[in-house]
């Protein structure tokens, strides 16, 4: 037994990572899987077990417990964080990348039908979170830095967020503090709120699953079965293909296009590893092939990558909010109360957006409701949200109307985070 705590005490930082990580996802599944009349957190039950061992983490009287004390993490700039940070990109990677490529078959057709509501479904949710957080940005004590934070964190939107905190950096270099405190207070219930939104929803409304389903489904328009057979793939998998669909979106997420004067010195936009990724998957999985090169991989292996790559961010996203959360509220001099304001400005801002967009999909475009939750999944650029709706609803179609949506919303929050900072704290 001594020897066994002697070698785990000497654990090395990776495997304490590992460890780490594995006990969070496991505990986190197990949490998920607790079914409270019909509902569940399923796959989010990780970011909330992550959120809570993160702050755990973070007590000082860790330290000093032997082997756990391996786990104790001072800030966010302790080297496991880092490493809690790239298992988070990596599943994000892995989860756009493989919902690309599932709807990819299917995307265009559903756009040309439904173009005309999806961009105005992620125009009107945007600009109904974008107002909110400009009513709560006039309130004494708030203003436009806290506000876009609380926005960013409740739309759980990274490039708005880098945007905000990029914009207050030019104006307010002292305020960006209060943008971290404002995403970090607000996140967690924009990921749980989501989740929990589309899964209500069908049953308030009675909604017979089966028949919702065959709404949104519709034959693949595919190249013929003849010249399928004139390509060959790499691998038994579709592995490659898909990499190189990751590469190729990864070069696309990296493009930056400046949104101020000062060129890239100053705030620029980026689809970043969710909207390149997401995009370049859907166009490669559209075409099916590079030339003679299949580019299809197999479903069961897509599958898979999504449901362990959403695990993963929401593994590594949780755990660093967690401690980020706490480092925040200790840093700041404003009191307790600017976060109880901050999560319930992120409760509103994460309802008000959904409640009308859902609204105004079901009343005015007529949207089947799987069609109308995912394109709200997609205008909240909830990724976790969408892993919940396709195992809620049973189909893959409900990605269409994500991958719809998302890139219209992620460019909004962008310019609307930057601009709200710009006018008010000029």
């Amino acid at each position: 037994m001594e020897e066994l705590l002697s070698n785990l005490v000497s654990l090395g930082a990776t495997p304490t990572v590992l460890l780490m990580a594995f006990f969070v996802c496991f505990v986190g599944y197990a949490l998920g899987a607790v079914q409270v009349k019909g509902l569940n957190l399923g796959t989010a039950g990780v970011f909330l077990f992550a959120l809570l061992f993160g702050y755990l983490c973070t007590l000082p009287g860790l330290k000093e417990i032997p082997v756990l004390g391996k786990f104790y993490m001072a800030d966010a700039a302790d080297s496991k964080i880092s490493s809690f940070k790239f298992l988070s990109n990596i599943g994000l990677v892995l989860f756009v990348t493989s919902v690309g490529s599932i709807a990819g078959p299917k995307f265009f057709r559903d756009l040309k039908v439904n173009a005309k509501t999806y961009v105005p479904m992620g125009a009107l949710i945007i600009t109904i979170g974008a107002l909110v957080t400009v009513l709560f940005a006039m309130i004494p004590g708030i203003g436009p830095a806290y506000a876009t934070g609380i926005l960013s964190g409740a739309l759980t939107s990274t490039p708005a967020f880098s945007a905000a905190k990029d914009t207050v950096a030019e104006l307010a270099e002292n305020q960006v503090g209060l943008v971290v405190l404002g995403q970090a207070v607000s996140y967690p219930f924009g990921v749980i709120g989501v989740v929990l939104f589309v899964q209500v929803m069908p049953r308030l409304v009675k909604a017979d699953l089966a028949k919702e389903r065959t709404l949104i489904s519709a034959p693949v328009a595919t190249a013929a079965a003849k010249d399928e057979k004139k390509r060959f793939a790499l691998d038994e998998y579709g592995f490659a293909a898909f990499g190189l669909a990751l590469v190729f979106g990864l070069l696309l997420g990296a493009i930056k296009i400046p949104l101020s004067a000062k060129g890239y010195a100053g705030p620029c936009f980026s689809l970043g590893t969710t909207g390149g990724p997401l995009i370049m998957s859907l166009i490669l999985a559209h075409f099916g092939h590079i030339g003679p090169i299949s580019m299809k991989t197999d479903v069961h292996a897509l599958k898979s990558f999504r449901e362990f790559g959403l695990m993963l961010f929401l593994l590594g996203a949780g755990v660093e909010g967690g401690v980020v959360l706490v480092q925040q509220i200790s840093q700041s001099e404003l009191g307790a109360m600017l976060v109880v304001y901050g999560f319930l400005a992120g409760v509103v801002i994460t309802i008000i957006p959904m409640v009308v967009g859902y609204l105004f999909a079901k009343y005015i475009c007529k949207l089947p409701l799987l069609s109308n939750l995912g394109s709200i999944t997609g205008g909240m650029t909830s990724t976790p949200a969408l892993g919940t709706l396709i195992s809620t609803a049973g189909t893959e179609d409900v990605a269409g109307a994500y991958a719809a949506t998302y890139p219209i919303a992620l460019v909004l929050v962008v310019l609307a985070n930057q601009l709200i900072n710009s006018l008010m704290l000029a």
